[in-house]
C-alpha cells in the first residue's frame, strides 16, 4: 500500500477553534495501557478539562472513565472524536460519525490518514484534522 499525504486537512487556527468549541471528546482506539499513545493522550485530554470518552472492544474503565465498544453506544453528546485506528478502519468510523450529528470534528492521530474518508466527513460539515496528535497541538495552542 502507497502512503498517502493528507489531502484534506484543518490548519492551526482551525484546530484552535475546534478545542476551543468542543467539550466533550471520545478517544475512539484508548487504550488501557499507560504505554500506549492512545492512553497518554486520552489522559491529557482529560486532565486538560475536557470530558474524554474512551472506546474500546474490552474493559469497563479506562482511566477512571466508563467505556463504549462502540461510538453508536454513546448515549450524551460528542463534540469531538480523535481516532487511533487504521485507515482501512475509517470508512465504518466516518459512518457512525456522521449517523451521529452531533460530532464537530474528525480527528486522526499521526500516520492515520484516508483522504477520500476525510472529504465525505468534510462534505457532511464536520471538521477534519489528519496526521496530527491532538495532545502535540493542544499543547502548542494553548500552553
Amino acid at each position: 500500500m502507497e502512503c498517502e499525504l493528507p489531502r484534506v486537512n484543518s490548519n492551526q487556527e482551525e484546530m484552535k477553534e475546534y478545542f476551543e468549541m468542543c467539550k466533550t471528546i471520545a478517544v475512539l482506539g484508548c487504550s488501557p495501557d499507560e504505554t500506549k499513545a492512545s492512553n497518554r493522550v486520552a489522559k491529557y485530554l482529560r486532565d486538560s478539562g475536557y470530558k474524554m470518552i474512551p472506546i474500546y472492544p474490552k474493559h469497563d474503565e479506562i482511566l477512571g472513565q466508563k467505556v463504549y465498544r462502540s461510538l453508536a453506544e454513546i448515549d450524551e453528546p460528542v463534540d469531538m472524536v480523535v481516532i487511533f485506528r487504521k485507515p482501512s478502519a475509517l470508512d465504518v468510523i466516518a459512518d457512525a460519525v456522521i449517523a451521529r450529528g452531533d460530532v464537530k470534528v474528525y480527528w486522526t492521530q499521526l500516520q492515520i490518514i484516508n483522504n477520500s474518508v476525510a472529504d465525505r466527513v468534510k462534505d457532511a460539515g464536520i471538521g477534519v484534522v489528519q496526521n496530527h496528535c491532538a495532545m502535540v497541538e493542544h499543547k502548542a495552542l494553548f500552553q
